[in-house]
């Protein structure tokens, strides 16, 4: 791919890495949760931040995996703070245990990345019985993110740091059905397509950022909310789509992003001093981009809020 290596404003490009993106920054004193951390780039971003310093809550729906890869990290990095949690983000009774468990235990919470997903998957329901891409994609992530939000403005006020919340979207936004997200329509079966349901769903984190990052600002909380296109990479998100992955396997190394490539977005909009104090943007190679039109639509992302807020409830 590496046709594409011109370097945006920020000094980076399509081809910086996470470790890139992230050399010499001290995240000493900081505390993150990354969602869906026991596979691809959420493995490789919980690495990078414990390799600077950061204390890494890795949230895995499997926890044999995710213990697997907390030792891989601490064998790697002997002075790494990493745990494992138990969250499976499709199902808001796993949302909330998780949520409730983290805040007992009155840790901090510097830094949220909502980082799991699933593509184009067969339609399906989940145990909410809301559409499954909608649902693990976005409603388990608004849900986590509200639970959380106290304990992170608590954490702001008193280290005096900005909270930041990544909401890890996809540039496969653009695709999302015509109107964007079918309200009337979310486990519409009959009209469901894989792709068009992945599209809105990306759409929906991109709006969810905005929107919190809106409310946020009115509060006037010191923490941020961004939404970034982690790059087009091979990673098991493709596990539906045989002809995908096929091709993934065979001519992706050439044109998609590596994992540490693919980390490189989210380990930099959620460390780096050029983000200081930036909010309700969208990031593509840890550079600002712009979603389409209605990826900035503040009355679509109100609408959204609201909507979700009632599936939630």
């Amino acid at each position: 791919m590496w046709l594409f290596s011109r370097k945006g404003p920020s000094g980076f490009s399509a081809s910086s890495t996470a470790e890139e993106v992230t050399e010499g920054i001290d995240g000493t004193g900081l505390t993150a949760i990354v969602t869906g951390a026991s596979s691809g780039i959420g493995t490789e971003t919980a690495r990078v931040l414990a390799l600077r310093g950061v204390h890494v809550i890795m949230a895995v729906r499997n926890v044999a995996a995710g213990k697997n890869v907390r030792e891989a990290i601490v064998k790697e990095i002997p002075t790494a703070k990493v745990d494992a949690m138990e969250l499976d983000v499709s199902s808001m009774a796993s949302v909330r245990k998780f949520a409730s468990e983290y805040n007992s235990q009155g840790l901090p919470l510097n830094i949220l990345i909502n980082n799991a997903g699933i593509m184009a998957s067969p339609f399906m329901l989940s145990k909410d019985n809301i559409e499954m891409q909608f649902a693990t994609n976005h409603v388990g992530h608004f849900l986590l993110t509200n639970l959380l939000l106290e304990t992170m403005k608590k954490t702001a006020r008193e280290s005096k740091r900005e909270g930041r919340i990544v909401n890890v979207a996809s540039e496969a936004h653009r695709f999302a059905y015509s109107e964007g997200i079918r309200f009337d329509r979310i486990n519409d079966q009959s009209g469901y397509n894989s792709f068009g349901a992945y599209g809105q769903s990306k759409l929906a984190n991109i709006l969810h950022a905005k929107e919190l990052a809106r409310r946020l600002k009115e509060e006037e909380v010191n923490i941020t909310t961004n939404s970034l296109h982690p790059g087009s990479i091979v990673t098991n998100l493709f596990r539906y789509n045989g002809i995908i992955r096929g091709f993934c396997n065979t001519l992706g190394r050439f044109v998609l992003k590596n994992v540490p490539q693919g980390a490189a977005t989210t380990c930099y909009v959620a460390l780096h001093p050029q983000v200081q104090g930036v909010s309700g943007e969208y990031f593509s190679d840890s550079n600002v981009a712009k979603p389409n039109a209605q990826g900035q639509n503040l009355e679509l992302a109100k609408k959204l809020w609201d909507f979700s807020m009632n599936l939630v409830k």
